[in-house]
């Protein structure tokens, strides 16, 4: 038997989970159909159940876990020889995904010993060393909040891509060039020129790709969305194959991996699991009463030190219904164009969305402590996080997303491989864009640093 019965031997055997994630009415993996239109708050709830259980399922080989003829990969790719789960530096290397995301709770984020190791990633073959020059080493990032954060970047580039077509419309209205500021919900991402015979002059651009897409996830900011990075990583880490991308529509044959188990994963199961990671609530601010003080004086240091140049507090969100396919993915993964209807999830209809905070035209204040933007973190002096020296997906080795700093209280170590045991470290490890907000840092004296990671420690992912 398939999945359903390896959750529900894990889920029993969890003392005190009151609200188990498997039931008799779970589908079997491979059965799941994909859902369309706007779900109800009880289907909703119904959907999510589903994909936790899917979450912390351990695939067996009975599921198809392992390709033993295919890679790691993000396009399906033959090996140069059969894998296996001992092939932990290319994958598969994880049973489940609450393998890695279970700190401090399922869904967070993972220890140092969760690293997983990367290559190119399009059609890159398998590798087997740790050597930089072949791989680059990453740490587990937590999924909480990450259907705002998605939200967030889909309603940005939707702003940019306006920016851009209104541009070269006044452009050839005027008959003459026209620089574009491109900016969104307070980010600037430098300027676009636009020519009036359609053309545009893309080198002013800063923080995103040409294209003028948000990809929200990943450390350096080159996964599009939840859907996408499910996708890839359900193949690097377990071995399963999702239909939409390994089925027959894109590969020819429904058991690309040749493992004798097709329909791996289907458009459902993906669609499932995209929905319970977009509903995780957003992390949040506990102080313990003997740090008020200290966290208070942080804040205003965090602050004027210049750390919210780019980990800014709050991002505003014009809406919360969540649309999954979404409208971003290229081929490979489920788009809303591959669909006769999306599913809706609107996550206002949840509890704990009910009590964030908006401004006064109604946005949602998203409390992420980010700007999805990419920066460069190094300089001549300061160049401790420049320590890969494989590109991904045409990103500079040393140019990094800012990372969303709600929950960090709760997911130590730190840094994109998890090598930076506190707070203080990593901040003094802050080059290139950041420069002046680590020296900021780094001059001033011990009670104000220690007030600074105090603030710091009590944005956390709530038990």
């Amino acid at each position: 038997m398939r999945v359903t019965a390896a959750v529900a031997c894990l889920v029993m055997a969890i003392p005190g989970w009151a609200d188990q994630p498997w039931s008799e009415a779970t589908p079997e993996l491979g059965q799941m159909q994909r859902p369309e239109g706007v779900l109800s708050k009880d289907a909703l709830e119904e959907l999510t159940h589903v994909g936790e259980a899917l979450f912390v399922a351990k695939f067996t080989t009975l599921d198809g876990a392992g390709r033993p003829e295919a890679t790691q990969a993000i396009l399906p790719t033959k090996p140069r020889r059969s894998l296996a789960m001992s092939a932990r530096l290319s994958g598969p290397d994880a049973h489940s995904c609450a393998a890695c995301h279970n700190d401090p709770v399922i869904g967070g984020a993972g220890d140092f010993v969760t690293n997983v190791f990367v290559s190119e990633g399009f059609t890159a073959p398998d590798f087997t060393s740790t050597d930089p020059q072949f791989s680059n080493e990453r740490g587990t990032n937590h999924l909480f909040g990450a259907g705002l954060v998605e939200l967030l970047a889909r309603e940005m580039t939707a702003d940019l891509h306006a920016l851009r077509a209104n541009g070269l419309k006044a452009a050839r209205d005027a008959g003459e060039s026209i620089e574009i500021a491109l900016q969104s919900k307070g980010v600037d991402f430098g300027v676009l020129l636009a020519h009036p015979d359609g053309q545009v002059d893309l080198s002013g651009i800063d923080g995103l790709d040409s294209d003028l897409v948000i990809r929200p996830f990943s450390q350096k900011g080159v996964m599009t969305s939840l859907r996408q990075f499910t996708v890839n990583a359900l193949n690097h880490h377990h071995g399963m194959q999702s239909s939409e991308r390994f089925g027959s529509r894109w590969t020819g044959t429904g058991d690309f991996d040749e493992d004798q188990v097709p329909r791996e994963i289907t458009e459902g199961d993906v669609s499932a699991l995209v929905a319970w990671q977009a509903t995780l609530p957003v992390p949040k601010q506990i102080v313990p009463v003997v740090w008020e003080t200290a966290a208070e004086a942080g804040a205003v240091y965090f602050d004027t030190f210049g750390c919210t140049d780019c980990h800014r507090a709050t991002l505003p969100l014009r809406s919360l219904k969540f649309s999954d396919p979404g409208p971003l993915d290229a081929a490979g993964t489920l788009n809303v164009s591959q669909v006769p209807q999306p599913a809706i999830y609107d996550i206002a209809l949840l509890d704990w969305a009910k009590s964030l905070p908006r401004n006064d035209q109604g946005d949602v204040l998203v409390p992420l402590f980010g700007d999805l933007k990419r920066h460069k973190m190094t300089d001549q002096e300061v160049d401790g996080l420049g320590n890969e020296l494989m590109s991904q997906r045409f990103v500079d080795r040393n140019i990094f997303q800012t990372s969303e700093l709600w929950g960090i209280g709760s997911t130590a170590p730190y840094g994109h491989r998890n090598d930076f045991t506190t707070l203080h470290e990593v901040i003094m490890e802050h080059g290139g864009d950041a420069r002046y907000a680590r020296d900021r840092f780094a001059e001033a004296d011990d009670q104000a640093r220690s007030e600074l990671v105090a603030f710091l420690k009590t944005l956390v992912i709530e038990p």
